[in-house]
């Protein structure tokens, strides 16, 4: 058990040693201070400026206002989920692909394409038996690179925006947000997960004898999935090469390439939490933030913990000891690094899994999900940042209601508009998405839900999927029909592509129209009856209204779910 926490403990420890560097790194390449790769990096840039038309005589394009800067997101995903549907539909006729993969179904081609262009990666396939390499590296990777730096370009927008700048202009954040952090990080952690044994090929599978009889031959899939692996994690994207994700020995073959994969897709929402303090000058506010965030997150990890170790009463009264779950996880990595993972991929909305969140103890459940529905712990890349501030302005206006005054965030006036937009954000467009969809699947179990497990565990099945597509997480709690040929695969594909699209781009939308709102306030003198945002009480009082708003919103659903399954657990039911 001491090891197993002690295993958690060293990877904290580096997320704290990483954030704030990565952050600043990122503030500066936004801030358009210099940086070590500028040498390297400013001739490509500038080329791509000038093909793509954003830079002409040497003149950046102008900054966009909240309604443009939404416009040319919508714009340009549209043109990028237009490639990967023609790409899907003609994989057979295109070349790297070894096993003759012909195009999957039509609905699973639009589940696709809307999951890898929202940063979901949600997967109701194989990718090992439906795509072929060309689909996976350049199809794919392509959306995995994009739809994280649309993520990052929000964040920053959104930080501009409340510090009083304008957003800045969407194509050149795209292009820094790839050039600058995706892409040159992306090349380091690549060849580190070649070295610790993820395979980096073209090659076809290869179809050796088994183990058990020697006259029965079994194929192993290969292919390029170093480079696809990393940016996955990096860019929290979370689509696996193979079906099994992180929990595939060619994906995920060690406890190195396991503390890879977790720092990667916590190291850029945790690190814009400090790029904001830089760009406002205000890095006290980063730290609380910081901590607020963090200490939630290391108590969901100790609650998953705990549960994981302890394992299930009912296989251990058949066993007659204490054994931990080791249902549905891999033996190289255990109870600790699955807990880890577990609670830091539905986190930050990566969606990798390096376990089967199916097996995973009621506890495991109820946090994964409440990360889903809170969205704040990280969040998702760059719009979790967004949504954290998003909290901060409800917590200074329920503050301002306390004390009579008008609230103020960042010296500017919160007023009916940013209490709309927030509220909006927070408190209905989530719900709908997840709540609405997931009622009627219940409602009709057999003719669209095909739930495997009735009863509680069956509900948890169906929120989850849900919630992890408006959250744009990605991750599954496994057991539903929702992959090919099962007759209720058209249902699941449909229905989670409008939670998909709706989790992603109405906020968005929001969160920059707030930002340019506030970006055109005027700021106001600070007085001695001023909130202050930096400190640990209004930090703590923010940490009460996410919790509170998280269980007046969702708590009835968790009650229905893991917490009652728990209990029926604990009866010996």
């Amino acid at each position: 058990m001491l090891q197993g926490w002690i295993q958690i403990g060293l990877t904290l420890v580096l997320i704290v040693a990483i954030a704030p560097i990565l952050g600043g790194y990122i503030a500066r390449v936004f801030l358009g201070q210099k940086t070590l790769l500028d040498s390297v990096l400013n001739p490509l840039e500038n080329l791509l400026f000038n093909l793509s038309g954003i830079q002409s005589n040497r003149q950046v394009a102008a900054p966009m206002t909240g309604w443009q800067y939404s416009r040319a997101i919508l714009y340009s995903n549209l043109a990028m989920a237009v490639i990967l549907v023609l790409i899907m539909n003609f994989q057979g006729v295109l070349p790297l692909n070894p096993t003759g993969m012909g195009a999957p179904s039509w609905d699973t081609i639009l589940h696709t394409t809307i999951s890898f262009i929202t940063n979901t990666d949600q997967q109701h396939y194989a990718g090992e038996t439906t795509l072929s390499y060309f689909t996976q590296t350049l199809g794919l990777g392509f959306m995995f690179f994009v739809s994280a730096a649309t993520g990052i370009a929000v964040g920053i927008a959104f930080i501009r925006g409340l510090t009083g700048r304008s957003l800045g202009n969407f194509y050149v954040d795209l292009i820094k947000s790839i050039t600058r952090i995706l892409l040159p990080i992306s090349i380091i952690g690549t060849i580190a997960l070649i070295i610790s044994g993820v395979p980096e090929t073209l090659s076809a599978p290869v179809v050796v004898p088994t183990l058990e009889d020697p006259s029965i031959s079994q194929a192993i899939a290969l292919g390029p999935v170093a480079h696809f692996e990393f940016i996955k994690q990096l860019g929290e994207n979370g689509g696996g090469f193979f079906a099994a994700n992180s929990a595939h020995p060619l994906e995920n073959p060690n406890g190195f390439s396991n503390l890879l994969q977790t720092l990667a897709m916590i190291s850029i929402p945790t690190a814009l939490i400090f790029t904001y303090g830089e760009i406002a000058n205000n890095r006290k506010m980063s730290w609380l933030l910081f901590g607020m965030v963090f200490i939630i997150f290391v108590g969901f990890i100790i609650v998953t913990g705990i549960g994981e170790y302890q394992g299930n009463s009912l296989v251990n009264a058949v066993l007659g000891k204490q054994s931990p779950n080791f249902e549905g996880k891999e033996i190289r990595f255990g109870w600790a690094q699955t807990a880890l993972f577990s609670v830091t991929t539905t986190g930050t909305m990566t969606g990798a899994v390096n376990a089967m969140f199916d097996s995973l103890m009621p506890s495991g459940a109820f946090i994964t999900m409440s990360n889903l529905f809170l969205q704040i712990i990280w969040g998702g890349q760059g719009t979790g940042t967004a949504y954290l501030f998003a909290y901060s302005i409800l917590a200074v206006f329920v503050t301002g209601l306390m004390v009579g005054r008008t609230p103020e965030f960042l010296g500017r006036k919160i007023e009916k508009n940013e209490v709309v937009l927030t509220s909006f954000l927070i408190l209905l467009i989530h719900p709908i998405f997840i709540l609405i969809p997931g009622a009627i699947a219940l409602a009709f179990p057999d003719q669209l839900a095909g739930i495997s497990n009735p009863g509680f565990h069956g509900l948890t099945q169906v929120i989850y999927e849900y919630a992890s597509a408006a959250a744009n997480n990605g991750s599954g709690f496994a057991g539903l029909g929702n992959s090919q040929p099962a007759p209720t695969a058209l249902w699941w594909n449909l229905s989670a592509s409008v939670s998909l699209l709706g989790g992603r781009y109405v906020p968005i939308v929001a969160l920059l129209l707030l930002a340019d709102g506030m970006s055109r306030k005027q700021p106001v003198a600070m007085t001695t009856g001023t909130l202050r945002t930096d400190t640990v009480l209004f930090t703590s009082v923010t940490a009460g209204v996410i919790l509170i708003m998280g269980a007046l919103t969702f708590f009835p659903v968790l009650a229905l779910g893991s917490v009652a399954e728990a209990f029926l657990i604990a009866r010996g039911g």
